[in-house]
């Protein structure tokens, strides 16, 4: 099949509805939620527009906004120049473009995260996985389903924090070491507002998946929406953070293609 021929059959699925196209994107707005760190260090900026002109004398004809947000906020792309072990690596305008269309494996934990908001994904549960479904894909995305994204509506809800810190699953730190370092995928995806487990900041190392993935430069996709509309494999993941030069991440738009019988 020629690559017209191909480029067209992917139009006619996606007009036919064979394939659907399946936004994984939280829209961006200033109720959107926002991690909050120790108040000793800085803090990232809650999405705000400031409209420019709206057919008015500052603009006759037009309407437009000047924006203000933290690279991590929202739907987000981290680069792996995000974390002090991926301090020589690529920022985000430098990551491949070749890297940002690729498949998904989705492993579904929502049952256990219902049950246990700190509920922790090991190695274990991804090799059962694997049994049932077959090896994660090479250079693909490993998504991971837990239902946090019924909370997005919410920033307290969101975070799930009390005194010792937030409380949302996530990877244990072993097996964010066996992802980084010895399964096929380019990078994690989560429906949580990070990549790590709310309670990842008391863990060996703190913040495993930021330490591991991204020294092993590999890459997250945070706050996810809409994985449970994704089959376990097969779905093809469209990621297009902002291309900021120097940037250690950007918001993002999240698309998956999934073909439907």
């Amino acid at each position: 099949m020629s690559q017209s021929s191909v480029l067209a059959a992917l139009l006619s699925g996606l007009r036919s509805g064979s394939i659907e196209l399946v936004d994984l994107t939280q829209p961006l707005s200033p109720s959107t939620p926002v991690i909050q760190l120790p108040p000793q260090f800085g803090q990232t900026q809650v999405f705000e527009l400031e409209e420019i002109s709206r057919y008015d004398d500052r603009g006759p004809a037009w309407y437009w906004n000047n924006f203000r947000s933290g690279e991590h906020t929202g739907t987000h792309f981290d680069a792996p120049v995000h974390w002090v072990t991926g301090r020589d690596l690529a920022d985000v305008a430098s990551v491949p473009a070749g890297r940002l269309i690729a498949p998904a494996a989705v492993l579904d934990f929502s049952e256990q995260a219902a049950k246990d908001p700190d509920f922790l994904v090991e190695v274990d549960h991804i090799k059962a996985w694997e049994a049932d479904n077959g090896p994660l894909p090479e250079g693909g995305w490993l998504l991971l389903r837990t239902g946090w994204d019924a909370r997005s509506h919410a920033q307290e809800e969101f975070l799930n924090a009390d005194e010792n810190g937030p409380h949302t699953p996530g990877l244990s730190s072993e097996c964010a070491r066996w992802v980084a370092e010895e399964a096929p995928v380019i990078g994690l995806g989560t429906e949580t507002v990070g990549t790590d487990a709310g309670q990842a900041h008391s863990f060996e190392p703190a913040f495993p998946c930021h330490s591991y993935l991204l020294g092993a430069d590999k890459y997250g996709l945070t706050q996810l929406q809409n994985l449970a509309a994704l089959p376990p494999t097969g779905a093809v993941v469209i990621a297009g953070p902002l291309p900021i030069v120097s940037g250690s991440g950007a918001p993002a738009r999240v698309l998956a293609l999934v073909e439907r019988s």
